[in-house]
């Protein structure tokens, strides 16, 4: 793929997006040889595909979808469609994120090739030659920190190139469910909502046993307030409700909301925003990136070197580095390294999520911390890793195990919560809500659509649909009439639970409930850095031209990082280490 054609690909994504989500094909020309058409279920509906054939060459692909969302299900079909036609193949693996997107799209070429007898075995593949090219700064990663970075580098005038190894931007950001921690914001005010900066770092602190980093720390609360501004002004506005996840003292979780106003995940709506913002300032993204190398000159990192997916080698040299590639909670082997414990856990985390920096970076130089700090999340599926969001817990929905008892405070920090799931029969629990939840969540009713709820329009029927027997059936009523008591009453006297202004006491049904259980979700250890984002040698000092931003770094999370702080590191994070780098 020439130069040409990459900056066609990554300027001009936004506008083929429009006319995407406008008419749901690429686009409508006359076009020579045999038409083939198939379809399948995707993610969001029916996925429509025509296969344009001359002889046994695939010249052409489009498509038509119903439901899938522009960040995750049009990029990753748009990225399967090049894929196809560069390999000549469908036996291609799914877009990380996108699975049932891409096995849907998939099936439906598969289909249309299988009417014209057409063999796509990959033998008009066209090799791919290396790539080289200079930029100001180079971007590793594309999820939330590597975008904001690149959009704050990009908006001081500086040539960004980002350099992604999925398919599709987001990484785990676009798996974020809850929303973004803040101190002292114009949406607290307006809420009502007495927080401070000082309380944050204090949570923070207590959260992490008190081995986090305090100067990151008060870094990232200081600026939490500044990082919504600078969202407001990028057209990202986390205005929803303000909620709380466990172990904050005040409701400063920054929630955004869709169409409908109903209250959304945070991930999937960070990516779509920052992703555009990417388009119109005219970063130029490679896709299908894997690096392996930083380049350093006399001291100073100048720039990387990367594998493309078809076997050829891109090079970028730039002034800046930046490092923006997540955790390692993808990658099992690691995991177990440090935490033979956790094996056969579950993660929530993308595949891609695999931990490559460390070998890069620790071959330049830099200095670690805290590698054994990796986190459990108390909600996920056990069957898939699909990830609960704590908020529902904060706004009032409860956790019962297999015999219909509350058996922890379900805002308490996710460590706590996860060694009390654990201990339950079973290793698994069950996340109650009832309708006045759902009629405000996104959430619950992305849950619903995939399947993932048992519903009843009275407990006992909750209780059926549960597989629950009758004295846990009677338990559970027990359960829920305590709890009403206790909504009552603002206090939780057997598990200390702050109420607050819970949404409902779930005193009415209909009630739904998803079974959960832990799942590795965070590694809050990572690569040194300082306040400015630089990577710290294993002496001491920061590595010139180097930067570091999310899961990739350590120390601000200490030994449990609060929910809703993930996504205010990648924002403060990242904005600190592009505009750092453009200097």
């Amino acid at each position: 793929m020439n130069t040409m054609t990459k900056r066609i690909i990554s300027c001009g994504a936004c506008i083929l997006l429009v006319l995407f989500c406008i008419w749901g094909s690429t686009y409508v020309v006359e076009r020579e040889g045999k038409q083939f058409d198939g379809s399948a279920q995707g993610f969001g509906g029916e996925i429509k595909v025509s296969v344009f054939v001359e002889g046994n060459t695939i010249t052409d692909i489009t498509y038509q979808t119903e439901g899938e969302t522009p960040s995750v299900g049009i990029s990753a079909i748009r990225a399967l469609r090049t894929k196809i036609l560069k390999t000549q193949s469908t036996k291609i693996d799914a877009v990380s994120g996108a699975t049932y997107t891409s096995k849907g799209f998939l099936s439906a070429i598969d289909m249309a090739l299988a009417q014209g007898g057409i063999v796509a075995d990959g033998s008009g593949a066209v090799a791919e030659e290396d790539y080289e090219a200079t930029a100001d700064v180079v971007i590793v990663g594309g999820g939330g920190a590597g975008m904001t970075a690149a959009i704050a580098a990009a908006e001081n005038g500086k040539k960004v190139i980002l350099l992604e190894k999925n398919e599709i931007l987001g990484g785990n950001t676009s798996r974020a469910s809850s929303g973004m921690n803040a101190a002292e914001t114009h949406y607290e005010a307006e809420q009502g909502v007495e927080d401070s900066v000082d309380l944050f770092v204090e949570d923070t602190m207590k959260s992490g046993k008190e081995i986090n980093d305090p100067e990151l720390v008060r870094t990232l609360a200081e600026k939490s307030a500044e990082a919504i501004d600078w969202l407001d002004k990028e057209n990202v506005p986390l205005s929803g409700p303000l909620g709380t996840m466990g172990g904050l003292s005040a409701k400063r979780t920054h929630r955004p909301t869709d169409e409908e106003g109903n209250v959304t995940s945070v991930g999937n709506f960070l990516v779509s925003a920052l992703s555009g913002r990417i388009d119109e300032l005219g970063v130029e993204i490679i896709y299908g990136a894997t690096v392996n190398k930083i380049i350093m000159d006399g001291g100073k990192a100048s720039g990387v070197v990367a594998a493309g997916e078809y076997g050829n080698t891109i090079t970028v040299h730039a002034n800046a580095v930046i490092v923006a590639t997540g955790g390692f909670g993808g990658n099992m082997d690691r995991i177990v390294a440090l935490r033979p414990d956790l094996a056969g856990y579950i993660s929530t985390n993308v595949p891609t999520a695999s931990g490559d920096a460390i070998d890069f970076l620790t071959e330049v130089g830099a200095d670690f911390v805290d590698m054994e700090q990796i986190q459990l999340h108390p909600t996920v599926i056990p069957t898939d890793g699909a990830l609960v969001g704590e908020a529902l817990r904060g706004d009032g929905a409860i956790l019962v195990n297999r015999e219909g008892v509350r058996f922890t405070n379900e805002t308490g920090t996710r460590d706590a919560v996860s060694a009390a799931e654990v201990a339950q029969t079973g290793g698994n629990v069950w996340l109650i809500a009832n309708q006045d939840m759902y009629d405000g969540s996104a959430v619950i009713k992305k849950l619903d659509k995939g399947g993932y709820l048992v519903k009843g329009d009275t407990l006992e029927d909750l209780a059926k649909a549960m597989e629950f027997n009758d004295s846990a059936s009677a338990a559970l009523k027990d359960t829920i009439d305590t709890w009403v008591a206790c909504v009552a009453a603002k206090e939780d006297p057997e598990f200390g639970r702050e109420i607050g202004d819970v949404l409902t006491d779930l005193s009415q049904g209909p009630y739904y409930a998803v079974n959960v259980g832990p799942g590795i979700h965070h590694c809050m250890g990572g690569v040194k850095i300082n306040t400015d984002a630089q990577v710290i040698d294993t002496e001491g000092n920061p590595i010139p031209g180097l930067y570091a931003a999310g899961e990739v770094t350590g120390g601000i999370h200490g030994a449990n990082r609060l929910g809703g702080n993930a996504v205010a590191d990648i924002v403060v994070f990242g904005k600190i280490a592009g505009e750092n780098a453009s200097k």
